[in-house]
């Protein structure tokens, strides 16, 4: 193989130095032969004169196309003929050909004709590449052909790909039965199509100037797969460098930043109003114990505390220093935090790129980075660590103590998480602004959030990961220990690149995100209150041994709509065994329902709610309880919330703890039941059949992910 990259890397210098950003057939060839992607016979006629001898060379039938850089989508030119049966035909296909691309595009460069083994039979499948502005390289599978713009089933891996990955992606688009053979045909030969994935992936990975390829149409038989026709693309720009601390230096910066034991307030000020002063009185009024610094240049005491010229005149060490000035004088401090070795500065002034001054912020981290200070920010409200009850921030104390760190982009949804924190008393372990992310992103957080023992679930909203393949790396490795939640921002907008393959024009920027971030194991959020129940919910919820989920209900149109939500989020129903069945059987009315859901119809008592919740807590064949309450006059809401957890609690003394959730459908009553069921480890919700299954869904996606599941 070293040799074969070597004559590929001479090959790809020659383009370079023509000027050439496409390959011809015969090169992008010898690039597949390298990495051992079937491909056919053929040869190029660039005369007429020369079709005769390498029609024989390929033989028929064959198929032919126009060979030229300007013109990509040869069929829109009609420049493709295929089922050439003989040395006649092809003449004439010749002609037409060339006469077409002429007319298609009169000034394109035409550099012959292909004549090609014409390959019969086989699934027609799509396997490509390209060079993603967040993942860098990312490789695709899909249905291909013609119809491959329009079907758009294709998924997407971060490359290289191993053969794990490959699978998965055959598994993960939407006619993956179609590979697996349907209405008495013969299932296509999977692992040769897994080997085409990975040797692309290989490719583009091991040659970085190879911007977008395209083998389309892939032909998928029982015994093989031939890439009928390949595309290549090249970009030799070289990538950004991206910057990269390691994870010691990371975690050395962050864990000083976010348990600091003193801070000083660069602009902090005693005028009410400011956000200097709104800054000290939160440090103050949330009960932070460490030491802090207001830095102001003419004040000699604020809110009881000494005030400094500088930084640098303060006598004790300083672990972060936030922010409070004009966005022009942030540089100058910023080199004064340099100067007294403070590893975290958290930014809240505005002014930088978001309102295009770019220059201004590029000259803040060029100074951050000589400096050694990572910058959280800028544009940002400040972080809250309830752990340290340190509040740096201007908006108001936060102190309800628990188990989920929450990041933002925006400031409009770091309040919302503020204030669904407090309404719903949500403890957090963490809420941290990104803003503009300058230095300090995603995977920063997610690398101190791993080792923090108070955070248990880590839950983003991300506008754009600027180095989305740091933040694959780091979340593959975090999300097997706890979840990692993502709610992705501008999922509906198609990328903004001219697509130039097929691939390209099917790489919509979310379709990557969605697949890349399920390929890492994160819990992908649809919705802002998804997003926030889920981290309220996932860290009571236990988590499943095993995927047999049954439904108890009060009603049968609740256990339709429980069912349907179930189906929605990816949750399997158990099958109910006939000895259980006879079992819930004797708990409810003969006009009731066993299977599952269990209907136990709405005039039931409460002992046939705790009886056959009992049943299904005791049954170790059932792995989750999903509980649908309809109001009803012989048990009532909070009569039902009291004796569910008592007897969710009974069994958890006996050592089981099953996930259990609830939806409440009734008066106004059963919102105090849902409160009453999650202050004792149940999440419950009024009012709707589809909250409870998302958060059970995702609960079971990341432990499927984490590879925790038993069955």
């Amino acid at each position: 193989m070293s040799s074969d990259r070597a004559s590929i890397r001479e090959l790809l210098q020659q383009i370079k130095g023509e000027g050439r950003s496409t390959l011809r057939p015969d090169e992008a060839r010898v690039l597949c032969e390298a990495y051992g992607i079937p491909v056919p016979r053929e040869g190029i006629a660039r005369t007429a004169a020369e079709l005769s001898r390498v029609a024989a060379d390929v033989g028929f039938p064959a198929v032919m196309k126009i060979v030229s850089a300007d013109i990509l989508h040869k069929t829109e030119a009609g420049g493709v003929v295929v089922g050439v049966k003989n040395p006649a035909e092809a003449s004439q296909a010749f002609e037409e050909i060339m006469r077409n691309a002429r007319a298609y595009k009169g000034d394109a460069k035409i550099d012959g004709v292909l004549i090609q083994q014409m390959l019969t039979g086989g699934l027609e499948v799509i396997v490509g590449a390209l060079s993603d502005p967040s993942f860098g390289k990312v490789v695709a599978f899909g249905l291909g052909g013609v119809l491959v713009e329009v079907l758009k089933d294709v998924t997407f891996r971060l490359a290289p790909a191993t053969e794990q990955d490959a699978m998965a992606m055959l598994e993960s688009i939407a006619a993956a039965q179609i590979l697996r053979g349907v209405r008495g045909g013969a299932a296509v030969d999977r692992d040769a199509l897994a080997r085409i994935i990975v040797a692309v992936s290989r490719l583009v990975t091991d040659f970085p100037e190879i911007r977008e390829l395209d083998l389309n149409p892939v032909f998928a038989a029982p015994d093989g797969a031939t890439a009928a026709d390949v595309r290549v693309l090249l970009d030799f720009t070289p990538p950004p460098q991206r910057y990269r601390p390691s994870q010691q230096e990371i975690l050395q910066a962050m864990n000083r930043i976010m348990r600091p034991n003193a801070v000083a307030v660069i602009g902090a000020s005693p005028e009410e109003g400011k956000i200097g002063n709104s800054v000290m009185k939160n440090l103050i009024n949330g009960g932070y114990q460490g030491q802090i610094y207001p830095i102001h240049p003419k004040a000699a005491e604020i809110l009881g505390k000494q005030v400094y010229k500088s930084v640098t005149e303060v006598p004790g060490p300083i672990d972060v220093a936030v922010f409070a000035i004009p966005a022009p004088l942030v540089a100058g401090a910023l080199r004064e935090c340099g100067a007294k070795k403070i590893p975290g500065a958290v930014l809240i002034p505005s002014g930088f790129a978001e309102t295009g001054n770019v220059e201004l912020q590029d000259e803040i981290v060029r100074v951050g980075r000589e400096c050694n200070v990572r910058l959280m920010g800028p544009n940002i409200y400040g972080f809250y660590y309830t752990p340290k009850n340190l509040c740096a921030t201007f908006c108001t104390p936060y102190d309800v103590k628990g188990q989920a760190a929450l990041s933002s982009q925006s400031g409009g949804v770091g309040m919302a998480i503020v204030g669904f924190s407090r309404t719903t008393k949500m403890g957090v372990s963490a809420i941290v602004g990104l803003g503009n992310k300058a230095d300090l992103d995603e995977d920063d957080l997610l690398t101190f959030f791993e080792q923090d023992p108070h955070t248990q679930v880590i839950a983003m909203h991300v506008e754009d990961l600027k180095d989305g393949r740091s933040f694959a790396e780091v979340a593959s490795r975090v999300s097997r220990k706890k979840p990692v939640i993502v709610l992705k921002a501008g999922r509906t907008a198609m990328g903004a690149r001219a697509a130039r393959s097929h691939t390209a024009a099917l790489a919509g920027n979310d379709r990557i995100y969605d697949d890349v971030l399920r390929q890492c194991g994160v819990v992908r959020a649809m919705a802002l209150k998804d997003m926030l129940e889920l981290a309220r919910c996932l860290p009571i919820l236990p988590t499943p041994k095993g995927e047999n989920i049954v439904i108890i209900t009060g009603a049968g149109g609740s256990g339709v709509l429980l069912s349907d939500a179930c189906v929605d989020n990816g949750l399997k129903l158990m099958a109910m065994p006939s000895d259980l069945d006879a079992a819930f059987r004797k708990f409810i009315p003969p006009f009731g329902a066993a299977g599952n859901p269990v209907d136990i119809t709405g005039g039931e008592p409460p002992t046939t709610y705790r009886n056959t919740i009992a049943l299904g807590l005791e049954d170790g064949r059932i792995n989750a309880l999903v509980l649908g309450y309809w109001h009803t006059i012989i048990t009532p809401p909070m009569v039902f919330a009291k004796l569910t957890a008592e007897v969710v609690e009974e069994f958890r003394h006996k050592d089981i703890d099953k996930p259990v959730v609830a939806s409440l459908v009734g008066d106004v009553e059963v919102e105090q039941a849902c409160d009453y069921l999650f202050d004792h480890g149940i999440p419950a919700f009024p009012y709707t059949t589809e909250q409870p299954l998302i958060v059970l869904g995702a609960k079971y996606r990341w432990a499927r992910a984490a590879g925790l599941l038993a069955n």
